[in-house]
């Protein structure tokens, strides 16, 4: 934000939680890490804004529609489900196994994607745990979760250093439509626009 602050026009907005805004402000923006710059203003108003959403209500950013949706990790965090007019996709963000994502995207009419994390190796199921984040073994078992045939399945959030490991044990468990998610490929799912890149 600030190599942009004095260019910005309209401020720089920040979806997320009450909860994920308090620490923030805590933690992150309070001026001793970094500035608090929702309390800042250049020449055409305020460079930082927080948008605060609830989990399990939508939202919407632009022409997508959002609903946050909780899932177990060792901070707050929520999954997302995304949809344009043409397109669904729903994404785990970080998470070790949970529940209500899961029925959330199993309840949608049409899905186009979903995009699963997966950071360490199974021989590292021990720190997979412990900071609540899902091994190849344990993203099998939250595939199974999954009551639909009608999308693709994209693993994301790989810890580099784990990477080539932990791509072999993810496609050794020989899951139909499972892909890894290239990194600086964009990709654009069937019939819509949604893209991440």
């Amino acid at each position: 934000i600030d190599d942009l602050f004095s260019t910005l026009t309209e401020p720089i907005r920040v979806h997320a939680s009450a909860e994920v805004i308090g620490i923030l402000e805590e933690h992150i923006f309070n001026w001793s890490v970094y500035p608090r710059f929702s309390e800042l203003e250049n020449d055409f108003g305020p460079v930082m804004e927080y948008v605060v959403f609830s989990p399990g209500s939508e939202f919407s950013i632009g022409k997508y529609s959002v609903v946050p949706i909780l899932v177990y990790h060792k901070v707050p965090s929520c999954g997302f489900i995304i949809k344009d007019k043409k397109a669904t996709i729903a994404s785990t963000g970080d998470t070790a196994p949970t529940e209500t994502f899961w029925n959330a995207v199993n309840d949608l009419d049409a899905l186009d994607a979903v995009l699963v994390e997966c950071a360490f190796p199974d021989e590292l199921a021990d720190l997979a745990e412990i900071s609540h984040h899902l091994t190849p073994k344990a993203l099998a078992g939250e595939l199974e979760k999954l009551d639909r045939t009608d999308c693709r399945i994209y693993v994301s959030n790989i810890k580099p250093s784990y990477r080539d490991r932990t791509v072999s044990e993810i496609e050794g468990l020989g899951i139909e439509r499972l892909n890894v998610l290239e990194v600086g490929r964009e990709y654009v799912w069937p019939l819509g626009d949604v893209a991440i890149g």
